[in-house]
C-alpha cells in the first residue's frame, strides 16, 4: 500500500514573520498585498478577530487595531520554502513541490528515515520543521494525494492525521463539504449541490461516471481519489507550461496613456523575464484589462513566429491596447499573457530572434549580477513608486518550480 503525504505550513507568510521578528509571537500579526490596502494573510490570532483574507486594511484595523500589519517580502519567503523542500528531501525520495508553503511526498520512506513506527515519523517530522526552519506545519498522511490532502487540512493547526483505516477516512469524508477538495470551484460544487451531493461521501457514493458528466476527467479522478485510489501521480518536476502570465493590480486606477503604457512595459519585462527562466518562446500574445466600472477587455495577437524578444511583444501589445476605448478607462488591472508556448531550442531561429534572444540574456546578465530590474526600460520610469518600494520586487509568481501554477 502506497502512502502519500501532504506537508502544509500554518499561516505561511505570517509564521515567516515570526521567524526574523520573533518577538510578533502570540501577537496579531496580518500580511499586507505590496499596495498596503488588503490583508493577504493573517496570524490565527488575527483571524479570531474576524479578520478575513482580502479585507482592506482599514476595515482590519477596525476588527483588529492592536495587530501588526506587515508588507509581504516573498523573497524572504522563499528562502524559508526553499528550506522546506530541502529538509523533506532528506526523509522522502520523492517530494513534490506543489506550492511555496505547500508539498506532497512519498510517506513510506518516514518510518525508515526516522526509525520509527508512522505515528511517531510524522510526529517527529513535525517537531523537525518547528526546530530548523521555525514554521509550524501540519501533515496528512493516506493512500492517496486529495486524502492526505484533507487530512493535513483537518489537522490544523500544527496537527497531523494519518487516513488509513475505512473509519476515520469514512469519518472525515461524512463532513468534508465538496468545495474543500482541490480542483472543485464554486460552479462544480454548485453543480454537485443541485443534484444532492454536498459532502466527499455523497461524491464517493455517487456513480463514477455521473461525476466525470458533471467534472469531466479531472473530476472522474476525484471521485477515485477520494476513495482511496492514488490515480493523481507525485510530480517531482513541474510540467511543461500551458501558458505564462505576468500583471495584476495597477494599485488603483489608470487612466493616463503613459502610465498605462509604463505598466504594460513592466509587465511585458516580467514576461519575457519568465520566458527567458523556463526556456519558452511563444507564438501568441494576449492582452486582458480590468476598468474601474467592473468591465473587462480582452485581445489576443499572432506573433510571426515563436520568439521571447521584448521588442516583439512590446509592440503586438501595444498595437493591442491602441484598439481600447478610451471611454472605457480609467483601467484597475492588467494581465498580460504568453501563449502556444515551445522550448526555445525547438526550431530554427532567425536573426532577428537571436538578436532579441541575446538582448534578453545580456538583460537577465545585469539585473542577476546588480539587482532585479537594475536594468530596464525608461517607459517604466513614470512608476517611481514600484522602484522605491523594495515589495515590488519580487511576486509569488516569481517563484519557480512549483506545480500549482
Amino acid at each position: 500500500m502506497q502512502l502519500i503525504g501532504h506537508l502544509d505550513a500554518d499561516c505561511f507568510y505570517a509564521s515567516a514573520e515570526r521567524v526574523r521578528f520573533p518577538h510578533l509571537r502570540g501577537i496579531p500579526v496580518g500580511v499586507l498585498g505590496n499596495q498596503g490596502a488588503c490583508v493577504i494573510a493573517k496570524s490565527y490570532e488575527m483571524k479570531a478577530r474576524g479578520v478575513k483574507t482580502g479585507e482592506p486594511i482599514w476595515e482590519a484595523v477596525e476588527k483588529c487595531p492592536e495587530g501588526v500589519y506587515i508588507k509581504r517580502d516573498f523573497e524572504w519567503y522563499e528562502v524559508l520554502s526553499r528550506k522546506m523542500l530541502a529538509l523533506l528531501k532528506r526523509h522522502s525520495s520523492r517530494v513534490e513541490y506543489y506550492s511555496i508553503d505547500e508539498f506532497f511526498f512519498d510517506a513510506d520512506d518516514l518510518k525508515q528515515s526516522f526509525r520509527s513506527n508512522l505515528p511517531e515519523a510524522v510526529a517527529a517530522l513535525q517537531a523537525e520543521f518547528l526546530q530548523q526552519v521555525g514554521v509550524p506545519v501540519s501533515i496528512g498522511i493516506s493512500t492517496s494525494r486529495i486524502l492526505a490532502k484533507l487530512g493535513s487540512d483537518s489537522a490544523k493547526p500544527y496537527g497531523w492525521y494519518v487516513l488509513i483505516e475505512p473509519e476515520k477516512i469514512s469519518k472525515l469524508l461524512n463532513k468534508q463539504p465538496v468545495g474543500e477538495v482541490t480542483g472543485i470551484g464554486y460552479q462544480s460544487e454548485r453543480k454537485l449541490n443541485g443534484l444532492g451531493i454536498f459532502t466527499c461521501a455523497d461524491i464517493v457514493k455517487a456513480d463514477r461516471k455521473l461525476i466525470r458528466k458533471l467534472l469531466t476527467i479531472k473530476g472522474e479522478a476525484i471521485w477515485y481519489e477520494l476513495r482511496g485510489e492514488s490515480v493523481i501521480p507525485i510530480l517531482t518536476k513541474r510540467t511543461v507550461h500551458k501558458r505564462v502570465a505576468r500583471g495584476g493590480s495597477l494599485g488603483g486606477t489608470v487612466s493616463d496613456p503613459v502610465i498605462l503604457n509604463a505598466w504594460l512595459i513592466r509587465n511585458i519585462e516580467r514576461l519575457t523575464e519568465a520566458l527567458f527562466a523556463y526556456g519558452y518562446q511563444c507564438g501568441k500574445v494576449r492582452l486582458d484589462l480590468q476598468f474601474r466600472n467592473g468591465g473587462g477587455w480582452g485581445q489576443q495577437m499572432l506573433l510571426h513566429g515563436h520568439t521571447d524578444s521584448f521588442e516583439s511583444l512590446v509592440a503586438a501589445t501595444q498595437k493591442m491596447a491602441q484598439q481600447i476605448d478610451p471611454a472605457l478607462t480609467p483601467v484597475s488591472y492588467m494581465h498580460i499573457t504568453a501563449e502556444d508556448l515551445r522550448q526555445a531550442g525547438q526550431r530554427q531561429m532567425s536573426l532577428l530572434d537571436q538578436r532579441g534572444s541575446r538582448a534578453n540574456r545580456l538583460k537577465a546578465a545585469v539585473n542577476h549580477k546588480i539587482g532585479r530590474f537594475a536594468l530596464r526600460s525608461a517607459a517604466t520610469l513614470a512608476l517611481p513608486e514600484l522602484y522605491n518600494d523594495h515589495a515590488h520586487n519580487y511576486e509569488i509568481c516569481d517563484v519557480q518550480g512549483k506545480t500549482c501554477f
